[in-house]
């Protein structure tokens, strides 16, 4: 079918194994590539670094988005230890609890800035620093959420952040595109992530998209690391700038 063997895959945003970028990084290993997985600080290491074992990761490093010098000091090992990227997911987000659960229009200014700033240009960065380790192209990804193009109860500031997010992929795929490098966004349903379970009556959504989604059911991170595996692959070299959703139909009636 379609094979990763050979092709080194950077995923930003592991932090157990309910996370969709776990999810990812297990689907990308499985497929045959070798992987680098960061964590965010120290406090986050201990319960990164066992799940990075058990992946068989070759690289292992730190990772604050708001901490000037990381994103050039993971990149600079990684262009040591292996040359080059071939894949790299982008699966953060933080918007500060008061904000995220204020209405949009009660949104400080300082959290909005944050909420943009590690959901939004934490992505960019990790493009632009990927873009000169893709010679050959490459796929980048991105994960985003329904609640960027509709209203979404709860979901408050980060449904504009989101539709940033998408606003940024497509620009940037239709930019390097003709290098051979792919942007994506990966757009779940609802999915019980410890990052989700800050949003307001999550419970709820939860129960209404397994209720209406066509499947009956809400998706796994298996579902979605299956997703970014195939666009990560030679097979979907064609393929770029676009929202996947990946919510067993639920973005048609939601």
């Amino acid at each position: 079918m379609f094979s990763l063997t050979g092709k080194k895959a950077l995923v930003i945003g592991v932090a157990n194994e309910d996370s969709i970028a776990f999810g990812c990084a297990k689907a990308f290993r499985a497929q045959g590539a070798e992987l680098a997985i960061t964590f965010q600080n120290v406090k986050a290491e201990p319960f990164v670094r066992p799940i990075a074992e058990k992946l068989e990761t070759d690289i292992v490093l730190p990772l604050d988005v708001r901490e000037d010098g990381q994103f050039g000091q993971l990149f600079d090992s990684i262009r040591r230890r292996w040359g080059k990227v071939d894949i790299c997911l982008h699966s953060i987000a933080f918007c500060p609890k008061q904000d995220l659960h204020s209405h949009v229009v009660d949104c400080s200014r300082n959290g909005f800035i944050i909420a943009m700033d590690i959901s939004v240009y934490s992505f960019i960065r990790m493009v632009r620093r990927a873009e000169p380790l893709m010679p050959a192209g490459g796929a980048c990804m991105t994960v985003s959420f329904l609640g960027s193009e509709k209203v979404v109860e709860h979901y408050n500031i980060m449904g504009p952040v989101k539709a940033a997010l998408e606003s940024v992929t497509r620009y940037m795929a239709a930019e390097l595109g003709p290098k051979g490098i792919r942007v994506h966004a990966l757009s779940p349903g609802p999915l019980q992530t410890r990052a989700a379970s800050g949003i307001g009556h999550f419970d709820e959504l939860l129960n209404k998209a397994a209720a209406h989604a066509p499947t009956r059911q809400l998706a796994s991170i298996e579902d979605v690391g299956a997703y970014a595996a195939f666009l990560a692959s030679t097979e979907a070299a064609n393929v770029t700038g676009g929202i996947h959703y990946i919510d067993g139909g639920y973005h048609i009636v939601g």
